[in-house]
C-alpha cells in the first residue's frame, strides 16, 4: 500500500491520467490525495471532475481531496455568486447534465485533512496553515468553513474576500511582518526583504505535521521534513508531480 499526493490539476486530464499510470495507482489498496484546483484554466476540468468523483465512490477514505480557491471560484459560479473570468474554463462544467451533481460533490471535500501514516503526521490543505493553529485549531476552522459552505453561508464565505480563515486555507503564500498575508505570488528567493513564507513564520502552524499543499507554481516542488509543496505548475506547461508520502519519492508527467 502506498500514499500518493498530487499537485494542482487545473483541468489537465490528459496529463492527469498520464501521472496516474506512471504511478501505478492500485485503486484496490492504495491512498490518494490531491491538493486542490482540480478545475479551471486548463482544457478538461468536466473530466478531472468525473475521474475524480468516480476514485471517491471506488476507493472511499483512501481518497481525499482538499478545496482550492479555483475549485471554490466553480462553487461560486454555481450558485450565482460570482461572474465568469477571462482566464475560466468553467463552462462545459456549468452546462453539463452532472454538473450540479459533480459540484455539489466538491462542496462536501474538506479545507484540511489530518492523517497518521506509518510514524509520521500529516496534514493536507491547499495553500497553507495559519501560524500559531495547532492541529485541533485547524480542524476546528476548517469545520467551521465547511458548514457555511454546506448551507445558506455559502453566499457570504464565497461572495466576500475578507475571511482570513478561507484566505489561509486556499490562497495564502508569503506573509508580512505582522504574520498578515501577502499578495506576492513569484518565488520566495525574489520576494521583497520584509515578506516569508508562510511554513517559514513561527511559530508555524500545526507544527510535527508534514505539510502537504500546493497552489504556488513559483514555489514549485519543494521537499524537506515538515513540508511536501506539490504545485509545479502543469497548466503553465510543465509538469503535474507526484510525491509518495511513505518515502518521499516524486513522479512527475507533462
Amino acid at each position: 500500500m502506498a500514499t500518493w499526493a498530487i499537485g494542482d490539476v487545473h483541468g489537465c486530464f490528459r496529463t492527469l491520467e498520464a501521472l496516474i499510470g506512471r504511478i501505478g495507482l492500485d485503486v484496490r489498496r492504495d491512498r490518494l490525495w490531491m491538493v486542490g484546483d482540480l478545475v479551471n484554466r486548463g482544457p478538461r476540468s468536466l473530466d478531472v471532475l468525473r475521474w475524480a468523483r468516480a476514485r471517491d465512490d471506488e476507493m472511499g477514505d483512501r481518497f481525499q481531496v482538499v478545496l482550492g480557491n479555483h475549485d471554490l471560484h466553480l462553487i461560486a459560479r454555481y450558485l450565482g455568486i460570482a461572474t465568469a473570468r477571462q482566464s475560466d474554463t468553467l463552462e462545459e462544467v456549468l452546462r453539463a447534465t452532472d454538473g450540479p451533481d459533480l459540484v455539489e460533490w466538491l462542496r462536501l471535500c474538506p479545507f484540511v485533512h489530518f492523517e497518521r501514516i506509518g510514524d509520521d503526521d500529516f496534514a493536507l490543505v491547499h495553500a497553507g496553515l495559519r501560524p500559531g493553529w495547532s492541529p485541533e485549531d485547524a480542524a476546528a476552522a476548517g469545520r467551521r468553513l465547511e458548514r457555511r459552505l454546506r448551507g445558506p453561508g455559502a453566499f457570504d464565505l464565497l461572495g466576500s474576500r475578507n475571511d482570513d480563515t478561507l484566505a489561509a486555507f486556499t490562497r495564502m503564500r508569503m506573509l508580512d511582518a505582522d504574520a498578515r498575508p501577502h499578495d506576492y505570488n513569484g518565488p520566495p528567493e525574489e520576494a521583497p526583504a520584509h515578506l516569508r513564507p508562510w511554513f517559514d513564520v513561527e511559530p508555524r502552524g500545526c507544527k510535527g505535521h508534514t505539510v502537504v499543499c500546493g497552489h504556488w507554481a513559483a514555489l514549485g516542488v519543494r521537499l524537506r521534513p515538515d513540508l511536501i509543496a506539490l504545485d509545479s505548475g502543469c497548466v503553465w506547461g510543465n509538469t503535474l508531480t507526484a510525491a509518495r508520502l511513505d518515502d518521499r519519492a516524486v513522479v512527475s508527467a507533462k
